[in-house]
This record gives structure tokens, C-alpha cells and sequence, in this order.
């Protein structure tokens, strides 16, 4: 762990009054060490950091005398009834989530190599054929042959399975006419990045294309609400807006992003009731989509990093629609 981080982090605990620290393997973990651990870690101010194989070594590390404790978000109960910590307990995450929402340069770079690797997987689609594979099949293919580095998921939906916001690959034969949504996650370094978009096969559906542009406008707005001192909630109205006046508003899902790092998910949260207000050195993705019942969907996502000019997009593949050979 940096001095920096650990001066960070026993900064904030004295302003929320924790007396101590525990955590476990978590992300919030990861963020406090800088590295994948396995045991636990237990901070306590005027101490040095404590490092424990389980729960139980964990509980001998925390000094008797405690009275407010932050223990990690993902820990389970029955390590909770282990520590046998007579205070009050409160979330870990309110001392680390306000540190872990703006990201050092060094996450940054993780972040963008993670974005990279997404957008490899983009590139690849364009090369495959397309017509008479199943789902499953070409999202398995684009994830293994993208020669992406790291961990990458992808989850692809063709024709009415592009109007599923949740869809899950499965044996659906893809035809040409049908549109077809790709999503991928990367993780470079434990961090994640996001890329989604539209394609074709041979042909757009009637009025697809016209659906489209109208995710690009809404994506574009939001970008361009991106600035540091803005609200995150701005920036969802920013998509909002143009999907709303477009007429497309019943088929869309407010929320038009959220923060990515060390989670997939994690804030700020591009929603109406985040408040956060967005400052250099914030990632998030931007992620507009529509999606008809019955019919066909899309989404265009990137991941952002809020700069002092502005949005600056980290995915580098083309978000026009592009037509895929079958």
C-alpha cells in the first residue's frame, strides 16, 4: 500500500470517528494494498496495519477498547459473529467509496488498457461471418480470438433478443436482417472498462438505422454534460432529453451510466437521484439505450474519464452502425 493511499484513508476514518478498519478480500481491499490479497486487513489509527490469515486472526488485531468500526461491505456473517466485536459497525464503504471515486493516474491507465482491450473485441466482430452462428457461439469466438489482454466477457443478442436489456447468449441462429448487440466487459489490473454497440447483418431492420442515430445524439449530449462541477444526474438528462424528444421515451430505462474501476459497477451513478458532483479524474461509462418490446434494441457505451476540459473517451472503436457480413 502507498503512503498516500494509507494518509487518505486514516484521514477519512477520523472525520467518520472509526476507531478501527476491517476488511477482507474485496475490492476495497485491492484498492488499500494495491494488490489481489487473501487474508484480512485491520487498520487502527497510532497502530501499524495488521494483515490476517481469516476472521479469527482478524478479531486479535482489533484492540478491545473500539467503539466504532468500519468492516468491509462484502463481509459475510458468519465472519462478522468471528470478529465478536462488541462496537458499532458501520460500512467500510463510506471511509473508501468517496477515495475510490476519483482515480490516480496509475487507475487511469488500468482503466484505458481494460477499455483497449473491449475495444479489440469491437474490431474483431467486424471480421467473423455472421450468418447461420448462434449467440453463443460468436460471443464465445469474439472473447477467446480477440487476442484482448486480460479477462473479457462478451454477450451478444441478435433480432428480438437485442429488445432483452439483459439478455443472455444462448443458442438463438443469427440471420441476415437481424440486428445484433454486443456488450463487452474487460478487466486489465482489476479494473474494468464497458464498450457496447450496434450492429447489422447484411441490412438494417426497417427503421433501425433511424434508432441509432438517436443513441448517438443521446450519447453525445451526455458526453458533452460531462464537465467537472455538473451533478451526475445532469448528465442522464442530458441523454434523457434527446431520447425523450425523439419519441423513443417509453422504450427507454432511465439511467444513462455509472462508474466503472476497481467494480464493474460503482459511483457516480448517471441517474436522476445522484447528486455527485463529477470532477477530474472520475470514470464512468456513458451507455444510452433503447429497447422496443418484441422487436429490437441497441446500446452505445463507452467509458469517460471526466477531465478539467471535459469528457474524454477511453473506447476507441466506432460507434457509427456498422454492417456485418453474413
Amino acid at each position: 500500500m502507498t503512503g498516500e493511499v494509507m494518509a487518505a484513508v486514516l484521514a477519512r476514518m477520523a472525520e467518520a470517528g472509526l476507531d478501527a478498519l476491517v476488511l477482507r478480500p474485496s475490492p476495497d481491499l485491492r484498492y488499500v494494498t494495491g494488490h489481489d490479497a487473501s487474508g484480512f486487513l485491520v487498520l487502527t489509527p497510532g497502530l501499524p496495519p495488521g494483515f490476517a490469515a481469516d476472521a479469527a486472526e482478524a478479531a486479535a488485531l482489533i484492540p478491545a477498547s473500539v467503539s466504532r468500526v468500519g468492516v468491509d461491505a462484502q463481509m459475510r456473517a458468519h465472519e462478522l459473529f468471528v470478529l465478536r466485536v462488541d462496537a458499532d459497525l458501520v460500512l467500510a464503504s463510506a471511509v473508501l467509496d468517496p477515495l475510490r471515486i476519483t482515480k490516480r493516474p496509475d487507475e487511469i491507465a488500468s482503466i484505458e488498457r481494460a477499455a483497449a482491450a473491449a475495444d479489440l473485441v469491437l474490431a474483431l466482430a467486424r471480421d467473423l461471418p455472421w450468418f447461420g452462428v448462434t449467440e453463443g457461439g460468436i460471443a464465445r469466438r469474439l472473447a477467446l480470438e480477440s487476442g484482448a489482454e486480460g479477462l473479457v466477457s462478451v454477450v451478444v443478442a441478435a433480432g428480438e433478443n437485442t429488445a432483452r436489456p439483459r439478455h443472455v447468449p444462448a443458442g438463438r441462429v443469427i440471420n441476415p436482417g437481424d440486428a445484433v448487440s454486443i456488450r463487452v466487459t474487460a478487466v486489465h489490473d482489476g479494473y474494468h472498462a464497458h464498450a457496447s454497440r450496434g450492429f447489422v447483418v447484411a441490412e438494417p431492420p426497417e427503421d433501425f438505422d433511424a434508432l441509432y442515430a438517436v443513441l448517438l445524439a443521446a450519447r453525445d449530449a451526455a458526453a458533452d454534460a460531462v464537465r467537472p462541477g455538473v451533478p451526475a444526474a445532469a448528465v442522464d438528462d442530458a441523454a434523457w432529453t434527446v431520447l425523450d424528444e425523439s419519441g423513443y421515451g417509453p422504450y427507454v430505462t432511465r439511467g444513462t451510466g455509472h462508474g466503472v474501476g476497481l467494480d464493474r459497477r460503482e459511483g457516480p451513478w448517471l441517474t436522476t437521484a445522484d447528486r455527485t458532483v463529477l470532477a477530474p479524474g472520475m470514470t464512468m461509462t456513458i451507455e444510452p439505450g433503447i429497447h422496443v418490446p418484441d422487436l429490437y434494441g441497441a446500446r452505445v457505451g463507452d467509458v469517460v474519464e471526466c477531465t478539467k476540459n471535459g469528457a474524454r473517451a477511453m473506447n476507441r472503436a466506432p460507434r457509427t452502425l456498422q454492417v456485418l457480413d453474413p
